[in-house]
C-alpha cells in the first residue's frame, strides 16, 4: 500500500511537470510541493524495496523463528539479527506436542466404552460439519455479522462438555457455536440464530457471538475477551452459596469457563482466578490456547513462566492456589480425562482448576479474516494433528467403533446439519414486536404489544385488561 502511494505521487508529479511544460509557465507553488513530496516518495520507495530486506526483515524473521522454536525473545535490533538467525534456524517441529509444550503426554491406555466413543465421535463431526455449513451460508449472504468458527478445536468442546450434566453451566467466547451444540442446544435453533431468524436460540437478536440457552445453562457467548469469565464465576458462586448459605444439598453444579490464550493477559482472568480460589468455587477454567489472539502470536504477547523459555499458562494456576494442568487439545481422550478429573474435584467441593488445552484453529480468526499471518508450513503441520482423524484412529485401534459405525455417525451428523439449515431457511424473520425486547427494561412489566409499544402505553390498555379480567 505504501509503495503504491509513492508510485501514484510520482506519476502525479510527472504529469504536473508535463502540463507546466506545455503551458510554458513556471512551476507553481502547488506543483513545487508535489515535486518535493515526490522526491521524498522516491527515496522512501527505494528504502522499501532495497532497505527492508537488508536491514529490517532479518530481525523480524529471526524473532518469528525463535517464536516457532518456543523461545521468548523481544523484537531484535538489526545488530543482533545475524546472531538470532544463527541461534534459531527456520525449522519447525512436526507435532503439536513438540511445538508447544514438553510436559504433554499422549493418550495410551483405553478406559473408554463404545457408547462414550460414539457420542464423542458424532459430536465432533457434528461440530465440524456445522461450522463448514455456516461458512458456506455466510458466503451466500444468509449468515450475518462477525462469524468465528471452531474448526480444529472440536476435541476441547466435546471432551470437556459432553461429560457435564444438563444443569451444569458453561460460559463461552465469540467462538461459541460448537460449545452450544456440545452442551445439548438444538442445532436447528443455533443455525436459525445465525440466520437472524425468529426461531433462533435468542429469537434472532443475538447472532453468532451470543448463543444463550437457559434450558441447558448455556450462559452465552461473549464478543469481548474476558467478558464471560466473571459471568461463569457468578454461576459458580451461586452454586456454592445455595449449598453452604441456603443449605441446598442438591446444589452441586459445576461451571466451565472457556476462553483463549489472549484472554489470560487481561485483568478479569487474574481477578476471577483469585476469587475462585478464595471461595473454593466449583469452576473449571479451560484455556483454548490456539496460539493466536486474533493476529497476535502467543509467544510474542505472553511472557514466559519463571525459569522457562516458554509461556506456560497452566502454571498460573498454582500461583492462585489451584491445580494447573496442560493437555493436548487435539486429543479428545486427553481433554476428557483432564477435565473430568477437574469436574470431579469441583463437584466434591475441592475448588477450581486451571486447564490449558493446546489446540489450533483451521480457519482464520473470523470469516472476514484472510488468514495471511500464519504460514502455510504452520497450518500444514497442525493439519496433521486433526482431532477427528486422531480419534478415529484411536477408536479403530482399540476396537471401540468399526468403520461402518463411524460412517453411520458421520451420515447422521450430515443429516442433522442439513435439517438445521432447512429449518433456518424456512423460519420467519423477526417482526416489529421484537424491536424493544431485550433492549430496554419494561417499566411496568406488562410486555410489548403488537404495534411495538409497551402495552401500558396503548390508550385502550386499561379497558382491554378490565374486559379480560386480568392484567396481561
Amino acid at each position: 500500500a505504501v509503495q503504491g502511494m509513492h508510485a501514484v505521487a510520482t506519476v502525479v508529479y510527472l504529469i504536473a511537470m508535463m502540463v507546466e511544460g506545455l503551458n510554458r509557465r513556471p512551476m507553481s507553488k502547488r506543483n513545487t510541493f508535489w515535486g518535493t513530496f515526490a522526491v521524498a516518495a522516491c527515496v522512501s520507495l527505494c528504502f522499501c524495496v532495497f532497505g527492508y530486506e537488508k536491514w529490517l526483515s532479518a530481525p523480524v524473521r529471526a524473532g518469528r523463528a525463535a517464536a516457532v522454536q518456543g523461545v521468548h525473545v523481544p523484537f531484535s535490533l538489526p545488530a543482533t539479527a545475524a546472531m538470532m538467525k544463527a541461534r534459531y534456524p527456520l525449522s519447525q517441529p512436526n507435532s503439536v506436542s513438540e511445538s508447544i509444550s514438553v510436559d504433554m503426554q499422549p493418550s495410551v491406555d483405553c478406559t473408554m466404552d463404545s457408547v462414550t466413543a460414539a457420542d464423542l465421535y458424532e459430536d465432533m463431526n457434528m461440530g465440524r460439519k456445522f461450522e463448514d455449513a455456516t461458512a458456506q451460508w455466510y458466503q451466500r449472504g444468509k449468515v450475518f455479522g462477525f462469524v468465528h468458527l471452531g474448526n480444529g478445536q472440536e476435541a476441547v468442546a466435546s471432551g470437556a462438555i459432553r461429560q457435564l450434566r444438563k444443569d451444569d453451566f458453561i460460559c463461552s467466547t465469540y467462538r461459541d457455536h460448537v460449545h452450544a451444540l456440545s452442551k445439548g442446544c438444538d442445532p436447528k435453533k443455533v443455525m436459525a440464530e445465525l440466520f437472524a431468524k425468529k426461531t433462533g436460540i435468542c429469537n434472532g437478536q443475538g447472532g453468532s457471538m451470543h448463543m444463550f440457552d437457559a434450558e441447558h445453562n448455556m450462559l452465552g457467548g461473549f464478543a469481548f475477551i474476558g467478558e464471560g469469565i466473571p459471568v461463569a464465576l457468578g454461576a459458580a458462586f451461586k452454586t456454592r452459596y445455595a449449598r453452604d448459605a441456603i443449605g441446598d444439598e442438591k446444589a452441586d453444579q459445576v461451571t466451565l469457563a472457556f476462553f483463549g490464550d489472549g484472554t489470560t493477559n487481561v485483568g478479569q482472568f487474574a481477578e476471577c482466578l483469585n476469587m475462585a480460589s478464595l471461595y473454593k468455587l466449583p469452576i473449571v477454567f479451560v484455556v483454548e490456547n490456539n496460539l493466536w489472539a486474533i493476529g497476535m502470536y502467543h509467544y510474542r504477547a505472553t511472557a514466559p513462566s519463571l525459569g522457562d523459555q516458554l509461556p506456560h499458562i497452566y502454571k498460573k494456576g498454582p500461583a492462585f492456589g489451584m491445580p494447573g494442568k496442560v493437555v493436548d487439545g487435539m486429543d479428545v481422550v486427553a481433554v476428557r480425562d483432564a477435565v473430568g478429573e477437574a469436574i470431579e474435584r469441583a463437584r466434591k467441593g475441592e475448588g477450581p482448576t486451571l486447564i490449558e488445552a493446546e489446540t489450533y484453529r483451521y480457519r482464520g480468526h473470523s470469516l472476514a479474516d484472510p488468514d495471511v499471518l500464519r504460514t502455510k508450513e504452520e497450518k500444514d503441520r497442525f493439519a496433521k494433528q486433526d482431532p477427528i482423524e486422531k480419534f478415529r484412529k484411536y477408536c479403530l485401534d482399540n476396537g471401540l467403533l468399526t468403520e461402518d459405525q463411524m460412517t453411520e455417525l458421520e451420515a447422521k451428523a450430515d443429516a442433522r446439519v442439513q435439517e438445521a439449515v432447512d429449518f433456518a431457511n424456512e423460519s420467519p424473520e423477526p417482526d416489529k414486536t421484537q424491536l424493544l425486547n431485550n433492549v430496554f427494561s419494561d417499566p411496568k412489566g406488562f410486555g410489548v404489544d403488537e404495534n411495538g409499544l409497551y402495552r401500558y402505553q396503548n390508550p385502550d390498555f386499561l379497558s382491554k385488561s378490565a374486559a379480560a379480567g386480568t392484567m396481561q
